[in-house]
């Protein structure tokens, strides 16, 4: 089991490693020039050469790659001038002449735009997406399992018929196209009966109130961002429940004159679960990722949101944390996933 953990992990470490370096080149693409938006318009020349060198971006594309790299690893090696020792947070230094041998939590650099610490940036942004997630996950898992089993009872009637072509509609519809749509529906031309906004976040900041809670605001993006999940939970508990009320142990409990809603719930309910909850807990991660345009379009200010202003701002430090951010959160947990499965079944890891 070790052996099957380590190896996971070192997976995980690869993906997460070949996230970065994509998203380092991908950025070095992009038309524009981060430096003229951060000097403005009326810069010197002179001026933007001195910011591009403080940034490190007059330096060949590979080299900078490689500075990053150090600069996200836990042992790296830096200068030891005051400027250079100054910037990271470490907990153990050990002098080599020019350089020392640093131990330290990964630095994920400045904001081009704000000049904050990313790591900040980042921490005061991540509790809404997780929340934002975790409700529409909740929202999803629920209704999915209630219209699942609701469908296979009244398997190929009308309620079956239309739970289902609702549900292939749900999982195609591209998630920036609904959440267009379902702000401006309930937002906009039915607020008045919804009570709901078009865009809004978890915490809303007023004039003369301050800082407030604003749970209403969640409703519309967590709608939009679980139709997915709800969508593909629905058919599976459909299928699973059909199958499991055609097994001969179910057959069995009728005959034995159990209750209806015994036989359902107790017996084929239970057993058709596992999968569903299984493949949840997986589209939680997803939904991390899957929550950028969704938070864009409602205002709602987590990490998706963050990063779609840095990408308009080519803020390269900003994109790349939170990208690896959502990366290390997908592999983290795709490998319990993983391990809970080789914990229930043996055979998974002997393969």
């Amino acid at each position: 089991m070790f052996a099957y953990i380590r190896n996971k992990i070192i997976y995980g470490s690869s993906v997460i490693f070949g996230v970065m370096v994509v998203v380092f080149l991908i950025f070095h693409t992009l038309p524009g020039d981060p430096v003229s938006l951060i000097a403005g318009n009326r810069a010197t020349p002179e001026t933007i050469a001195q910011i591009r060198q403080d940034l490190g971006l007059d330096k060949p594309l590979v080299v900078q790659l490689l500075y990053y790299i150090n600069d996200l690893s836990p042992l790296s090696i830096h200068q030891n001038s005051p400027t250079q020792v100054e910037k990271y947070s470490y907990w153990l230094a050990i002098p080599l002449g020019d350089y020392s041998l640093m131990l330290k939590p990964p630095y994920l650099r400045r904001s081009y735009h704000s000049n904050k610490p990313v790591s900040e940036i980042l921490s005061e942004r991540i509790a809404e997406t997780l929340w934002l997630a975790l409700v529409s996950m909740s929202f999803a898992t629920v209704l999915g399992i209630a219209l699942g089993l609701f469908s296979a009872l009244n398997q190929n009637r009308f309620w079956d018929n239309l739970i289902i072509t609702a549900s292939v509609i749900g999982f195609s519809a591209p998630s920036f196209i609904a959440a267009i749509l379902i702000s401006l529906l309930f937002g906009y031309y039915l607020s008045e009966y919804t009570g709901l906004n078009m865009t809004g976040s978890l915490w809303d900041n007023d004039v003369y109130a301050g800082k407030g809670l604003e749970l209403k605001n969640i409703i519309l993006p967590a709608l939009t961002l679980g139709m997915r999940p709800l969508a593909m939970i629905v058919q599976m508990t459909r299928n699973a429940m059909i199958e499991e009320l055609s097994r001969d142990y179910i057959r069995t409990a009728r005959a034995k004159g159990l209750n209806k809603w015994q036989v359902i719930v107790k017996h084929a309910l239970k057993n058709a679960l596992n999968p569903v909850i299984t493949a949840a807990s997986g589209w939680l991660a997803s939904m991390m990722a899957g929550a950028f345009f969704v938070e864009y379009v409602f205002n709602w200010k987590g990490l998706g949101w963050v990063t779609i202003n840095a990408v308009n701002n080519l803020d390269l430090p900003v994109i790349m944390g939170s990208t690896l951010l959502v990366a290390l959160f997908f592999v983290v947990i795709s490998i319990l996933v993983d391990v809970l499965y080789a914990w229930i079944d043996p055979r998974v890891r002997l393969r």
